[in-house]
């Protein structure tokens, strides 16, 4: 961008030297041809800035629900970098984001939890004092879904997947004592 307007300056100066020469006024409608793409310019920053932020904030999101580690933040700003440096990042992280929310969309024990999950309520299910499809109390929610229950409060308001990946952090270290009578339902005790 910085060679961009560095080039379109030299541009104009000479165009006004050679039209003051001629006694043209030739400098007004390059002068707004160059704003014109100056402002396609600025559009294209913004639509493909607020783009890589999506990508990143939902890149993030899936990370955090299945514990995997954080992409880190880009070092430079957008403005700093050329425009296909900025496709290619937006492009980046689309490609992340795609990644992340395939290996969310696997748990490793999917099959069971669906199994418990048949025998237990309903995943949008509010009876206090059990949430969501696998039935979790507050207490359960906050000690393995510390951070989905923060942004989006009880397991209720999680999608299945969400729910299911934090049951998976407590299969770590519970199994599936939390669910004592379904997981006898299903095998699983």
């Amino acid at each position: 961008m910085r060679r961009f307007l560095t080039a379109s300056a030299a541009l104009l100066a000479l165009v006004a030297a050679a039209s003051t020469a001629m006694g043209a006024d030739v400098v007004p409608a390059i002068s707004a041809k160059i704003d014109k793409q100056q402002t396609i310019g600025s559009a294209a920053l913004a639509y493909y800035g607020s783009e890589i932020s999506r990508f990143k904030t939902e890149t993030w999101h899936w990370q955090r629900v299945t514990g995997a580690k954080l992409t880190p933040a880009p070092v430079r700003t957008l403005s700093g970098l050329t425009a296909s440096a900025v496709q290619r990042t937006a492009t980046e992280w689309r490609l992340r984001l795609a990644e992340a929310h395939e290996n969310a969309l696997h748990p490793p024990h999917l099959k069971q939890f669906l199994c418990i999950h048949r025998y237990e309520g309903s995943w949008t299910d509010t009876g206090e004092p059990y949430y969501g499809g696998l039935q979790m109390d507050r207490g359960f929610q906050q000690s393995y879904g510390r951070w989905l229950y923060a942004t989006k409060g009880t397991a209720d308001h999680w999608s299945p997947i969400e729910q299911i990946w934090v049951a998976e952090k407590a299969l770590k270290s519970r199994g599936y004592w939390p669910w004592p009578n379904t997981a006898r339902y299903c095998g699983l005790l």
